[in-house]
This record gives structure tokens, sequence and C-alpha cells, in this order.
């Protein structure tokens, strides 16, 4: 007979787990459903944590080899790679521990087992049992993808998995791909010390993010010593007992670059097609993504999905919201709001760091919405030019009437943390004005924000013509 449920949640990583702990506490009873080997989800395993902890390991190997531009003297800093690996394997493991603590605490069932739906209230487990839900929420995430380029299936390469777990110092390697993955391991890895070619097919790394940003984070990669390419075309790609080689275009250049190990950071892709979606009449995107409406319902409305398996936007507290708000609307709660798009905030772990909250340039570009923007750069700022941080700039967008703020960028020393400065103010709806009536302490890197504030209430007192942009 079927275990019954009022929702199951299937995985129990981000999205999953906080659905559970949401619709327990709503005196619903819950289930979730993990097959994974290891409990914790990919944020805790396989992604965030482990990523940053090394990124912030390299980014002290760095700062100990520019000593010298301090006045400083640190001899021989090195990456002991298997030290820096054992480390970041006792943190994640107690990442881990907790998050399958939070599971097993008896809130609601966790039954260990992969699911597959056979009929849309229905799922079948692996070991023929079966659970049956008044309502789901499909949390399962995303894996690797492997686009059809010339010769990359047969040939060997690592995924991020694979860079995560290294307990040595690589001596070259070939990147494919220039989104956030694959520019902050790039990164990483020149960093400990690999030679590192970083090809990517757009005209600009991190794509998603603005020209200028990408521009920033280029220079950096370059002064570091990596080779970039951008705007090329894969030609082809063997392994052989030496390594790896990659034929290109560039441009009207044909190049050929060969390394120690192959890198695809081409990208993820939702994990979804073990599901059987069909038979819950669940509708997806071609690529496998569940297409939700703004509640996170999927087309079978008693079936919703948070985090990568849906996306848009494949960043870890965005399906915490995701998630939350589906397991109240699965409740029944009334007075519930959908995620607000222009609360979306951003944050990319290369050095120099972007950080994006809000609207941006290309958001008003493409609604036709007036604006007014002012900038200022990190290389003419005290704090930051006393800390050798002189990549990058913060931007801010206001509404040119009032000076409501629409969003901001910064790229630059501690971005990730600087651009927090405006979650509060935007949630808040405030102007230029009212975050200049705030303090602002001298000399910090916070301080740099009142910059494009000042300019910007400047333009707002004295109107001058505003940026009127259309499609």
């Amino acid at each position: 007979m079927a275990r019954s449920y009022d929702l199951v949640a299937i995985g129990g990583g981000s999205a999953g787990f906080n659905a559970a702990r949401v619709a327990a506490g709503l005196g619903q009873r819950v289930a979730v459903i993990d097959g994974a080997r290891e409990l914790g989800g990919l944020c805790i395993l396989r992604g965030c944590m482990p990523s940053k902890t090394l990124i912030y390991a390299a980014e002290v190997l760095h700062l100990a080899r520019s000593a010298p531009s301090f006045g400083l003297r640190v001899a021989g800093a090195t990456a002991d790679m298997a030290a820096v690996h054992a480390r970041k394997r006792r943190i994640i493991a107690e990442f881990a521990a907790d998050r399958a603590r939070h599971l097993k605490s008896g809130a609601f069932d966790l039954i260990r087992g992969s699911a597959r739906f056979v009929d849309p209230h229905t799922v079948a487990l692996d070991d023929g049992s079966r659970v049956r839900a008044s309502r789901f929420l499909i949390g399962t995430g995303s894996r690797v993808s492997v686009p059809p380029l010339p010769g990359l299936a047969a040939a060997r390469f690592w995924t991020s998995d694979d860079v995560l777990e290294i307990d040595c110092v690589p001596r070259s390697v070939i990147v494919l791909g220039g989104g956030i993955v694959a520019c902050e391991l790039a990164q990483f890895l020149a960093r400990i010390g690999t030679r590192v070619c970083l090809i990517q097919r757009s005209k600009n790394l991190l794509r998603e993010h603005s020209p200028e940003s990408s521009r920033v984070v280029r220079q950096a990669f370059l002064d570091e010593g990596m080779e970039v390419h951008t705007g090329t075309r894969i030609i082809g790609i063997r392994s052989g007992p030496a390594g790896t080689t990659v034929r290109f275009r560039a441009g009207r250049k044909t190049l050929v670059r060969r390394a120690q190990h192959l890198f695809n950071a081409l990208g993820r892709e939702p994990e979804t097609s073990g599901l059987n979606l069909a038979a819950a009449g669940v509708r997806t995107a071609p690529n496998g993504r569940i297409l939700t409406n703004r509640w996170q319902q999927t087309s079978a409305r008693h079936i919703y999905a948070a985090g990568d398996c849906c996306g848009p936007h494949e960043i870890v507290h965005v399906a915490i919201q995701q998630a939350e708000l589906a397991a109240r609307h699965a409740a029944g709660l009334k007075g519930l709001k959908p995620l607000d798009e222009r609360m979306l905030l951003s944050v990319v772990f290369t050095d120099p760091q972007i950080g994006t909250i809000g609207w941006q340039e290309r958001d008003l570009v493409e609604h036709g919405r007036r604006y007014v923007a002012a900038s200022y750069p990190f290389n003419d700022h005290g704090k930051s030019m006393l800390m050798n941080a002189n990549y990058g700039f913060v931007k801010v967008l206001a509404d040119p009437r009032r000076g409501r703020i629409l969003g901001a960028e910064i790229v630059g020393k501690d971005a990730g943390e600087l651009i927090h400065c405006f979650s509060g103010p935007l949630a808040m709806g405030a102007t230029v004005h009212d975050l200049l009536r705030a303090p602002w302490y001298h000399p910090t890197l916070s301080e740099i924000i009142t910059y494009p504030l000042e300019e910007i209430a400047d333009k707002i007192r004295r109107p001058a013509p505003t940026r009127t942009l259309r499609h």
C-alpha cells in the first residue's frame, strides 16, 4: 500500500528541504524523497560551499604572493593542495552533517530512494514501493551539460565536480566556457599555479552581466597571466596520452592549444530526465527545464517546482524563496506575493567580484524605462587604493524624477558584500537622497557608494536630459 502525504518534496537540496520545512511548520504531513548517495544537495556538496572554500584559499595565496606591492616579504608562498583539499572536506562535512540532521529531525519523513511518476499523484521508488501525495514539489537540481561540440563527448574532461576534488596542482588546464563556474574556477586554478587557457564562445565573459564588468574581469585575468579567448568557435577536441588538444577559430585565425587537462565548464542542465514527468502531465522546455507560473506551479497545478530544475535563475537563495512560496501556496495560504524579479540579487566570486541587484541597464533598455545613472571607479577611491584593489567600479541606476533606486552594479573588491548595501533600500523603495542621509564611515570600501549617489542627486536637483531608451 502506498504511503500518503499532503506534500512530497522530490530532492533534499536547498529547494526540497526548505519546502518541506515550511510545509511541516504549517501542519502538513510531509515527506522528502532523496536518492543521492550523500545527503546535502548540490550547493553544499558540489557547488557554492566547496567552490568558495577553495576560491578563498586561492585569494589568500594570491595576497601572499602580492606581498612585495605592500612592502612586505612573504617567501615561498605555495599551495599545499592536499592540505587545502583536506580543509575543504572537513568544512563541507560539517555543512552536510547539519543538513542531514535537519532532514532526519522527524519534522517530516525522509525517504531514501529515487522517485519516478506513475500518475499525477503517485511516484514509484527504485525499491518498488509507492508514495502518494496531494501536492508535490520537484527540487531535483541540475547536472553538468555536455554540448554537441566536435569531439567533446569522446574526450576526457573534468567537470566542476572533478575540479573541486583535486588534491594537487595541475600543470595546465584548458577551460571551455566563460560563465560563472568557468570564470571562478579558472581563476582558482591559475592562482594555485596552473597554466590556464580559457576559451569562450560568446564575445564577452560572463555574458549575463554587463560588457563593462566583463572587460574588468577579463583584464584582471590577463594581468594574472591567464590566456583568454572570446568570440570563438570550436573546430575539434581530441584527447591523447599526453593530454587534450583543442582547435578553434578566434576571429580570422585558427588556433591550437594543448593542456594536461580539459575542463568542461559549458553550463548545467535541469536534472529531470528520470522523473517521467509526462505521466504526471508536467510540461518541460526542450532542455528539460520544468515550466512554472508565478506561484511555482507546473502545468499540473498540484505539482510545483523550485531551484535549478525550473530556473530561470540558478541561485540558491532564489531556489529557497521559490520553494517557500510554493509550500505556502500549496497549503492554501492567502495574501501571498510572487517573487519580484526586480529584486534579483547576483554575485560572481571572481576577483574582482561582481555584484548586481535590481534592474540593470539592459533591462531598462528592453522595457523602455527612463533612468539616470552614475558610476565611480575603484582606482580613485582612498580605501581601495591603499588595498591595491583598483579594478572595477560602482554604478547606481535611479528614477529620474524622485531618485528612487532602480538597481546597482558593483565590480571590485568584496563586491559580493558591498552590493547588500542596496538590498534593504531597494526593498523599501528608498531614494538616493535617503541613502545619502545615512552615515558612511571613512575610510571604508562601502563609502565609494556615496559618490554615484551624490552625482545622481545633483542631476536630479539640476534637471538634465535623462536617457530615454527605446527598443
